[in-house]
């Protein structure tokens, strides 16, 4: 009997997670192709021997997206599995159809045959889109667990942009673990928050092994996720977080619908700022989508160090890069921070943009006057800090939940933005996790 030949179509995230879990040992199929979107610089590359295991010793070539047609014919491909995530429905079908017209089948692979099991408890803070609140909702779970007596480690969403195999497994206790993993300022903005609040991260390629260190060490798991991504593993809790900015998108984008339908609690985030004939669509929309979930308001308040400091000011906006790339907004937290204490003047930087950051907004042309904090690798960071160096402002208003100062060199005066999940009135999240974890 001759294997099934898979083409894999990912954004070097989900993809090697369905393949470590499901295909790496399976007789049935052979793994001939990855492809690569969204994430720059991945495709060109082979996902290693060392992570694809004894049945691809040569390990397994990633190409780009682009070349999808051509690979089903030269590879002789039966079946396509589309493996990343926030993308609206419309675009997987088209997809789908451009598959389908190769000759092969189109495929997803569902919850049985990706999510792991842990020996621990697991709470799943996912989404229905980027950019909807995962991180402070995940930071909020994990200090009422803590005040609780139990000790966390944070399991975030992959991201692996370097050098997969010392990737592979990674452990974050402070700051100089950032450097150890030559950390992008992607990677940078989900964990420095953690580590400022005690809390051990967890991230890498291979998720049985990292779960499996984990469990060692802490009492809890808490999945945080990435994209608009299904979790890696069997949740006891399923949160989901929503955004009213984007009403209709609970609806609208895969996986974040599946998200939704399986979630036991929903995050309605940033009710403080958003319409509110849109905050109650989304309430009837994600109630149509799953009637029994339980179902809290929150805001996300923002906090600077000194608000007088941005009055009258000409400012650049810099925003959590993916947010406005393939999150599709065009504003953030530090867009709404210069708009509220006073700025005189939001700076387009797109005159003054450089190299790739100038192709990204050439790529995106949603992100608006808003300079997306894009730095996935050296020469793509140094291009930011020329960005912002060369955009004539008095100030720079920084909404990503780093300390950009730390990897990029401001030639001008800057404010970071804070923001912390807050519930508005009953239930909370502490009234959830206390029902649901509380010693008996």
């Amino acid at each position: 009997m001759t294997s099934t030949r898979i083409l894999i179509m990912g954004a070097a995230g989900r993809d090697f997670h369905n393949f470590n879990v499901f295909y790496r040992n399976n007789p049935d199929v052979e793994v001939v192709a990855f492809t690569a979107t969204q994430i720059p610089n991945i495709e060109g590359r082979v996902y290693p021997p060392e992570l694809a295991g004894d049945r691809y010793p040569k390990g397994i070539p990633i190409f780009p997206e682009n070349d999808l047609v051509k690979l089903i014919k030269d590879k002789k491909v039966d079946q396509v599995v589309f493996a990343y995530s926030d993308v609206p429905h419309e675009y997987v079908m088209h997809k789908a159809s451009t598959v389908l017209a190769a000759g092969a089948d189109f495929a997803l692979l569902g919850t049985h045959h990706t999510q792991i099991k842990s020996t621990k408890p697991v709470v799943a803070i996912c989404a229905v889109r980027t950019g909807s609140g995962k991180s402070q909702t995940t930071r909020r779970v994990s200090m009422i667990l803590r005040e609780m007596g139990y000790k966390v480690a944070a399991i975030r969403h992959p991201m692996p942009y370097g050098d997969l195999v010392k990737q592979a497994v990674q452990r974050y206790a402070d700051y100089s673990d950032l450097d150890k993993y030559e950390c992008t300022i992607e990677e940078r903005e989900e964990y420095e928050p953690h580590l400022d609040n005690g809390v051990i991260v967890y991230a890498g390629v291979d998720y049985e092994r990292i779960l499996r260190q984990a469990e060692q060490e802490v009492d809890i798991i808490l999945w945080d996720g990435g994209n608009n991504d299904l979790p890696f593993y069997v949740p006891d809790l399923h949160i989901v977080v929503a955004d009213p900015h984007r009403p209709g998108h609970e609806m609208q984008y895969h996986p974040g619908e599946a998200n939704a339908r399986a979630a036991d609690v929903f995050v309605i985030n940033k009710v403080d700022t958003a319409n509110p004939e849109a905050v109650i669509q989304v309430r009837e929309n994600l109630h149509q989508l799953n009637p029994n979930a339980i179902v809290i308001e929150a805001a996300s308040p923002l906090f600077v160090d000194d608000p007088s400091q941005i009055r009258g000011k000409k400012v650049l906006v810099v925003e959590d890069g993916p947010t406005l790339t393939h999150g599709e907004m065009a504003y953030g937290a530090g867009w709404i921070a210069a708009r509220r204490f006073g700025a005189a003047e939001i700076v387009d930087p797109r005159p003054y943009a450089v190299g790739s950051i100038k192709a990204t907004f050439e790529k995106y042309p949603k992100t608006g006057a808003i300079l997306p904090a894009m730095g996935y690798g050296d020469v793509q960071t140094r291009e930011l800090e020329e960005t912002i160096n060369r955009t004539p402002v008095d100030l720079v208003i920084i909404g990503t939940p780093i300390d950009l100062s730390r990897v990029v060199k401001m030639n001008k005066p800057w404010q970071r933005v804070r923001y912390e999940l807050q519930e508005i009135g009953q239930p909370t999240l502490q009234d959830i996790l206390k029902s649901k974890f509380a010693p008996k």
